[in-house]
């Protein structure tokens, strides 16, 4: 079992003047923050958003996917009393999607993309408060959903079979697939477990699977809350928010490794460009400050991103997702805080 440390790195950053409450300029006069070659001004603010999702937009409680197929780039998300958005992949534009009317009143809590193997591509949501995952055709027409397994399936672990026996609620907070398995974050629930369901497709469904792991605990393997989870490679990410780490595992469920952030950054999911990763916080280390945004390269932190102190982006002392982008050589960060939600995004600074 292996630990991986970026908090020495962090203090590192520090000792070399890099302060949190600094603000550089850019090149073209505006404020920039971060460390080094990678530092960050704003591009957009949520004036870049349509009418419909700037009018709901204080709700945001959810996070992006980019469509990572050749020729495409774009960038989704979804946002309660509006529905799905659609940045281009340049960046320079957005758009109201056709949404399912089944997701418009209820939350989606983050967002995921999955390529399906008879050529088509979905779009798959967590409706945290509907206890529902929707599985959304790129034309807006709802495929199927996943709700919370019955008494009759087997998940594979007695301890999740008691749960939702007992009538526990499924409470999916973020969802990932690898090779037709859905893989299930369910930190906002009691269970704190990652459930799998398979993906199939003529018809498209997702059946629950017999394979789970983790709970709440602060034992090797288990989550005080397992919020995001990401693929990465043949391996599954899960950000344990109050334990400020990332834990590792299989795609079977064996614990591999921990990274672990700066103590108090409450990370909410982490997403990964190549050998950057990018990490949006709903705290940081200082409370009395906004939450950071981590940049990550070959798993050691390089840049530290200050929305709020150093960026001017009031709203954002919460983070609840980021996604990184490359564009022309330059790193892009997309942002939305969290209580109150906002959106923007961010430009490495030339």
């Amino acid at each position: 079992m292996k630990r991986i440390l970026i908090t020495t790195m962090f203090a590192g950053l520090l000792a070399l003047g890099w302060t949190l409450g600094s603000q550089p300029a850019t090149a073209q006069g505006g404020p920039a923050s971060g460390q080094g070659k990678y530092k960050f001004k704003v591009l957009f603010t949520s004036s870049h958003l349509p009418q419909e999702a700037q009018a709901v937009l204080k709700g945001a409680h959810g996070g992006f996917v980019t469509d990572l197929r050749a020729g495409k780039g774009e960038t989704y998300f979804a946002l309660k009393g509006a529905g799905i958005i659609q940045i281009s992949k340049d960046l320079k534009s957005t758009r109201m999607m056709p949404t399912p009317e089944e997701m418009k009143g209820t939350n989606m809590h983050n967002a995921n993309i999955w390529n399906a193997p008879d050529g088509k591509t979905y779009l798959l949501f967590p409706g945290n408060e509907s206890q529902t995952v929707f599985i959304v055709g790129m034309d807006g027409k709802l495929a199927t959903t996943l709700k919370a397994p019955a008494t009759s399936d087997d998940l594979g672990n007695p301890g999740a079979h008691a749960y939702f026996s007992q009538k526990g609620p499924f409470i999916p907070t973020d969802m990932d697939q690898l090779d037709g398995l859905m893989y299930v974050s369910t930190g906002y629930s009691k269970l704190d477990m990652v459930l799998t369901a398979k993906l199939s497709v003529k018809p498209v469904r997702a059946t629950w699977h017999d394979l789970a792991w983790g709970g709440k605990g602060t034992g090797i393997g288990q989550f005080g809350t397992g919020h995001g989870i990401t693929v990465k490679g043949r391996r599954i990410d899960v950000a344990d928010r109050p334990h400020s780490e990332i834990d590792r595992f299989s795609r079977h469920g064996q614990y591999l490794s921990t990274l672990s952030l700066p103590k108090g950054s409450f990370p909410c999911d982490i997403h990964y460009l190549g050998n950057y990763a990018a990490v949006g916080a709903l705290h940081g280390p200082d409370r009395t400050k906004g939450a950071p945004v981590y940049l990550l390269e070959n798993d050691e932190l390089v840049s530290t991103i200050m929305p709020k102190e150093e960026l001017g982006l009031a709203n954002f002392q919460h983070i609840h997702n980021t996604i990184i982008r490359e564009l022309n050589g330059k790193l892009y960060l997309i942002v939305q805080a969290w209580n109150p939600g906002d959106f923007a995004i961010l430009e490495q600074v030339s």
